[in-house]
């Protein structure tokens, strides 16, 4: 009874790191994302899914001086609690667009 209970528990610690890494791969991909379209880059999604966990989906917005970049990506649990503990780990950065002035935007 002890050995499955503590390979249940280690399984869940290294869900428990791979789920915080994939997280911190998501915010890294939403500042890259949002830096390069702030300085104008035409392909700043595709950097920021480069950066982003697999099978991430990521949104970028531009709403007057800002860009938006969103990453959203799914982590399923381990082995068969996959439904039971699968979590949707997101992401958001805002910049302040560097490729226009004020002028150009009125």
């Amino acid at each position: 009874m002890l050995f499955p209970s503590l390979m249940l528990l280690m399984a869940l610690l290294a869900w428990g790191v791979l789920t915080t890494a994939a997280q911190l791969r998501c915010i890294d991909a939403a500042r890259v994302g949002a830096r390069a379209a702030a300085r104008g880059d035409g392909d700043a999604v595709a950097v920021a899914r480069a950066v982003a966990p697999i099978g991430a989906t990521v949104r970028l917005t531009t709403e007057g001086e800002t860009v938006h970049v969103a990453v959203a990506a799914d982590c399923l649990g381990p082995g068969r609690l996959a439904a039971a503990l699968s979590v949707r780990l997101t992401a958001d950065a805002v910049a302040a667009r560097e490729d226009v002035t004020k002028e150009e935007l009125e």
